[in-house]
């Protein structure tokens, strides 16, 4: 039986769109049975509807500034709909204890950094300043504290002299797309931590790096 996920965004979803597509396939050991947004314009919940994905908008602006109710909210919606994993795909709330306690060890996270390196925001901007040759994305187990739960998978791209934020960015969105499917399988409780060669993950780096 497939792992019931929730996903939840405030916007575009693209993250959310490579779980779907991904679990398309009856293989995957998990079903994106439900996408929930803080954001009623999201125009990721059209897309989920237009896959077949229940869909709601489950708007924090009512709710003022109490965030527990707000969660209470999104778990209830959660619960009642049989879910075992949860998802986080460009989802722009901080989170509350609250929830974060509730799924401990069933809810996902995806930066766009090599973690424990450049937590917060602004990861492309800091890695080019900082002068790295590597950066990548990490999915990770939310905890309490902000980009440190454990490590599910990582996927490294190179930093070129000649980049900048949006083609950095750009790289390594490609590499989300592969990485949070991957991780999702892991934490399904369905793939070993080290796939099969025949169908691992790979995120080959270029034999040479471009002199620019």
């Amino acid at each position: 039986m497939r792992s019931r996920v929730a996903v939840l965004i405030s916007g575009r979803g693209s993250n959310m769109t490579a779980l779907i597509d991904a679990a398309a396939d009856p293989e995957f050991p998990a079903e994106i049975a439900l996408v929930v947004s803080n954001n009623p314009q999201s125009p990721g919940l059209d897309h989920a509807r237009a896959s077949g994905v229940e869909a709601l908008a489950i708007d924090h602006r009512p709710f003022a500034r109490d965030r527990a109710a707000h969660e209470i909210a999104i778990d209830d919606a959660l619960r009642s709909r049989g879910i075992a994993v949860v998802c986080l795909a460009g989802y722009m709330r901080l989170l509350t204890p609250l929830l974060v306690d509730r799924w401990r060890g069933r809810m996902l996270n995806i930066h766009p950094s090599l973690l424990p390196a450049f937590p917060g925001l602004d990861t492309h901007a800091r890695a080019l300043a900082a002068g790295v040759k590597l950066h990548g994305c990490t999915v990770h187990y939310v905890t309490a504290v902000m980009d440190e739960g454990p490590i599910i998978a990582q996927a490294a791209v190179p930093v070129f002299p000649a980049d900048t934020e949006d083609t950095l960015a750009a790289r390594v969105l490609a590499q989300e797309h592969r990485l949070y499917p991957l991780a999702l399988r892991i934490a399904a409780g369905q793939a070993a931590a080290t796939p099969d060669p025949g169908a691992a993950f790979s995120n080959p780096l270029p034999a040479a790096v471009p002199r620019t």
